[in-house]
């Protein structure tokens, strides 16, 4: 199994990034799993803000253990089950989702190239390096539309813990990708859904 990892800021167009490729793709053997599915159950005191409030943007905030468990189980060519996220509530759910046998995965996430186990499985890496005054304008929109958040815990969340977690976490990932992608991604998609048509040639070959 092939598997893309596409890292980047949050509010940097990693999800539409990757429907962008499984379009240019026009295969139905690509899958795109997200990062977000995986954050952890229970909360380390060791990541709360010094106001008491969860900082979701820490590498600590996200499963690791089940991640590498899946990725490892996808790249074998087996199925997973994916956890449900509640973004509302800011909870994993008791729900589902499967996933797989695929030929292709697309894994995004803030911290998709951070672990070097999960790096070790990864046959491209890609960063998304957007400027960050339209990555907060997009997860402002984002978060109030469809995560239920008031303006000001948004702007709130950005100062407090968004900004200095991509700065010190997030950005340094850049080291680790094959390529950088900035704000304009069509192009991009094409071409890396070019490499991708090739794989699936050959796995049919």
């Amino acid at each position: 199994m092939f598997l893309v990892g596409i890292a980047g800021g949050s509010g940097s167009g990693k999800t539409t990034f990757g429907y962008k490729v499984k379009k240019y793709s026009e295969s139905s053997q690509i899958e795109i799993l997200n990062m977000d599915s995986y954050y952890s159950k229970t909360r380390s005191d060791s990541i709360m803000t010094s106001k008491g409030r969860p900082n979701f943007d820490h590498p600590d905030a996200f499963d690791w253990p089940l991640l590498r468990e899946h990725l490892t189980s996808l790249k074998n060519k087996n199925p997973i089950s994916v956890p449900v996220y509640d973004f509302k509530t800011s909870s994993r759910t008791s729900e589902i989702m499967p996933l797989g046998p695929v030929s292709i995965v697309i894994f995004e996430g803030i911290f998709s190239l951070y672990d070097h186990q999960i790096r070790e499985l990864l046959d491209i890496k890609c960063f998304l390096q957007v400027d960050s005054d339209i990555r907060f304008t997009r997860r402002l929109h984002r978060d109030i539309q469809e995560r239920g958040r008031s303006l000001d815990s948004v702007i709130e969340q950005y100062y407090d813990t968004v900004r200095p977690m991509y700065e010190k976490f997030l950005a340094p990932q850049k080291q680790f990708a094959d390529f950088i992608v900035g704000e304009e991604t069509d192009v991009a998609a094409q071409i890396l859904a070019s490499r991708l048509k090739e794989v699936l040639l050959s796995n049919n070959e």
